[in-house]
């Protein structure tokens, strides 16, 4: 029989679970606060936890965080009132098994609840395989880059990253926060490129309850929330001109006024930006605030693209097939050497989110042996084929790719855009690009 820890502070609903559990076999133990459940835990262990997202003391992230550490292969589900997906991501990104919003459908629980049991006994039985969580690479430009990264990371300075989507500058930000005197604090990414112009300054800064319609209740910000540790803001040139005033005031003074109130908080929080643009010319054209440029350029760190660091690209290449072997169960042990050869020939627009992406795809085909070219997506194939249709070898030199690449990425945009009705912000979701890029793109195309 499995033991179920129900962590919850709705009296009502706690017992609603409780006896829906037990009903079904399980045994169910049941805390109102976090630090109670915790105490519970550790007590005596549980094969599965329920936990609340928004508890009396602590909040279940907390919560989540400790388990994780007595117990890393302990199932967690999230309940939480709000279907925040911020909430989801970090949950998941923590150790979280699933996230599911209330009111609860009974069999939407049941069935999580036994796909969580199920994992967790094929945890305990499985050997520990510990995985890298990025590869810095060997190459030149890979050396000269952690370089400064080690240089910048125990300093305060501000750094912006910049690079082309899908180079891993998300990455290049979590290795200077692991290195710097803030490692034990949190590390908090925002994506300013998925931030509406009305809700941007309550995810950064809060805001307190009866602020605007729908604020039920009172919001940490995301400045708040990272206090003593690092805040990332991804694509930092989308913020409108309202948004820039209050991040430099915020930087400046260090202290953020939630929305709605009088208030003012103090903070203490490292800055790091990213963006596939160039700021410098942003600021030029107007777009961007010069003087909170100037403050958030204290360092600046430059991410190559694939297509510059191809002395990289086998340690990439194994790096993502373990990645894939670890989260589809397979045992690919290798690359066909026409596959390696493709690799190289490759112009990777997508960069490593691209060849991510492919690998994961490809180790899906491929139940063991070698990944070989049957495993590899028709439009990589396409796009390096010469009219012999040989394989451009590593050694040779690439055909006019960049063409061919825009061709397909012009038509590629046009479709998607059909199929949502030239719904702009779902089409750049698809394509898994910002709103900003796919406009730009758009511009550069002459997309009706």
């Amino acid at each position: 029989m499995a033991t179920i820890l129900v962590i919850e502070d709705d009296l009502t609903f706690s017992r609603i679970l409780e006896g829906f559990l037990s009903k079904q076999g399980f045994k169910v133990r049941v805390a109102h606060k976090g630090a109670e459940g915790l105490q519970l835990f550790q007590s005596k262990p549980s094969d599965l936890v329920l936990l609340d997202y928004r508890l009396p003391d602590v909040t279940g992230m907390d919560v989540l965080v400790d388990i994780k550490k007595a117990s890393p292969g302990t199932p967690v589900i999230i309940m939480t009132s709000f279907s925040d997906i911020r909430t989801a991501v970090k949950a998941m990104q923590v150790g979280a098994f699933e996230y599911i919003t209330k009111p609860v459908n009974p069999d939407e629980l049941l069935m999580i609840v036994q796909q969580a049991l199920k994992k967790g006994q094929n945890n305990v039985s499985a050997p520990k395989v510990t995985l890298k969580k990025f590869v810095e690479g060997t190459s030149a430009s890979a050396r000269q880059l952690y370089d400064h990264v080690r240089l910048v990371a125990p300093t305060d300075m501000s750094v912006i990253i910049e690079g082309e989507s899908g180079t891993g500058k998300e990455n290049v930000a979590q290795t200077i926060h692991s290195l710097s005197p803030r490692a034990k604090a949190k590390f908090i990414a925002v994506d300013c490129g998925a931030l509406s112009m009305e809700l941007a300054a309550s995810e950064l800064f809060g805001h307190v309850r009866g602020a605007f319609t729908g604020a039920v209740q009172d919001k940490l910000g995301q400045f708040e929330d990272a206090h003593k540790g690092t805040l990332f803001l991804d694509e930092v040139g989308n913020l409108s001109y309202e948004i820039q005033v209050k991040l430099l005031r915020a930087i400046q003074e260090r202290i953020v006024q939630p929305v709605g109130s009088n208030k003012e908080i103090k903070i203490d929080v490292r800055i790091i930006t990213a963006t596939n643009d160039d700021l410098f010319e942003s600021v030029k054209k107007g777009n961007f605030r010069e003087d909170l440029y100037h403050r958030l350029n204290e360092f600046k760190l430059k991410v190559p693209p694939v297509r510059e660091r191809y002395d990289d690209l086998g340690e990439f290449m194994n790096f993502f097939r373990e990645l894939a072997n670890a989260e589809l169960e397979r045992s690919v042990d290798g690359f066909d050497k026409e596959v390696v050869d493709i690799f190289h020939a490759y112009d990777w627009p997508g960069n490593l989110r691209e060849m991510k992406n492919v690998i994961k795809r490809a180790v899906l085909l491929t139940h063991e042996g070698t990944i070989g070219v049957h495993a590899l997506p028709v439009e990589m194939l396409e796009a390096i084929r010469n009219p012999s249709s040989k394989i451009a070898p590593a050694s040779s030199p690439v055909y006019d790719l960049k063409a061919l690449q825009e061709s397909q990425e012009k038509e590629m945009i046009l479709k998607t855009l059909k199929e949502v009705r030239y719904n702009k912000s779902k089409a750049a979701r698809i394509l898994n690009i910002d709103r900003k890029t796919l406009y730009l793109k758009i511009e550069k195309y002459g997309i009706e």
